[in-house]
């Protein structure tokens, strides 16, 4: 009865922002990417459907933390999170991509998922990918880029044309997957970084705002495995992989922030911050135990980026307030046809 219960508070929200869209001559919304459901319905389209499971990072898994801040973290931002005491976290780790059953041995995306659950019922939520940028700075162009990869109905193939013109007409949307192409396949969940892609502002106590990325990375340093290393790995390796560190107290995150300067891009999740931007670091994540496959705390937590503490603000970036509704969405579908995990 609580999932049902979640599933129609998710899906009259997706409504509500459905109700509140433009509408065309006729009265009926129009198929864009301001209808969630719409963007759902296409990500199901291009990359398959998997009942029960994330319309994107569905191959995953649950994780507890502990994350404890810095001073200069509370010079940067009066959030709660940066105290200096032990804040719960609730992480979730996964492989990028709609399919559960992804192999874990391609040079594809890892995704960090954090909930930190903060003093008087506040929450920060954020998802953390393993490339700096984002592989649209619009949900329009997101939306351009799935109808591009869709298969033919006949074919079962998509078609080379649409995705040429689409990717002529948007190189920018191409460098995520040129990233993950020139690394290596990750050795660990814990052995890579992961960036936040978005810009946010952390306020502090006078009410300066400081923008800037941040960045997850791995306090035992990068990690990751040679085309041979990774075939003989094989397709599942990463959840084992990530309990043994675990248990040997070896997987740790700096959480660092890249501070944006006067004139740089911080409403576009495909432009990285220009190299050489002050890094500071705003504490240490550290991964203190793993749920068994397929459940955990994890398992129906919406990773809506917008949740925030006061302290942080968004930034003007057009993808962060797009990510809610489609989320709500995705949410109210898993809930009803059962989440999965893995």
């Amino acid at each position: 009865m609580k999932a049902f219960t979640l599933a129609a508070v998710a899906m009259a929200a997706s409504m509500l922002t459905l109700n509140a869209m433009a509408q065309t001559s006729t009265g009926t919304a129009a198929p864009s990417a301001s209808d969630p459901n719409a963007m759902v319905n296409q990500f199901e389209a291009t990359a398959g459907k998997f009942e029960g499971y994330r319309r994107s990072g569905a191959k995953g898994i649950c994780a507890t933390g502990e994350f404890v801040g810095t001073a200069d973290a509370r010079a940067l931002s009066t959030a709660s999170v940066f105290s200096g005491r032990p804040v719960p976290v609730v992480v979730r780790f996964s492989v990028g991509g709609a399919n559960p059953k992804a192999p874990d041995n391609a040079k594809s995306q890892r995704n960090l998922a954090l909930q930190f659950n903060l003093p008087g019922g506040e929450q920060w939520i954020m998802g953390n990918i393993s490339a700096p940028v984002f592989g649209a700075s619009t949900p329009q162009q997101l939306m351009d880029f799935l109808v591009s990869r869709q298969a033919d109905p006949v074919t079962k193939a998509a078609d080379p044309a649409k995705i040429k013109a689409f990717n002529d007409a948007n190189p920018e949307a191409l460098l995520q997957a040129k990233h993950y192409a020139s690394q290596p396949v990750p050795a660990s969940f814990g052995s890579v970084n992961y960036w936040g892609v978005h810009a946010f502002g952390f306020v502090n106590a006078s009410g300066t705002r400081q923008f800037g990325k941040w960045i997850f990375e791995p306090v035992g340093g990068l990690q990751g495995l040679t085309d041979d290393e990774a075939k003989a790995k094989g397709v599942s390796f990463l959840f084992d992989d990530l309990r043994q560190r675990v248990k040997e107290n070896k997987v740790a995150f700096n959480f660092n922030l890249e501070l944006a300067q006067p004139g740089d891009k911080i409403d576009n999740a495909t432009v990285p911050l220009p190299e050489g931007r002050k890094k500071v670091n705003l504490g240490l994540l550290k991964i203190t135990a793993v749920s068994d496959d397929g459940v955990g705390s994890c398992l129906t937590i919406n990773y809506n980026p917008m949740v925030m503490p006061k302290g942080v603000v968004a930034s003007a970036d057009p993808m962060l307030p797009a990510r809610a509704a489609p989320y709500a969405v995705s949410l109210g579908r898993r809930l009803v046809e059962g989440a999965k995990q893995q």
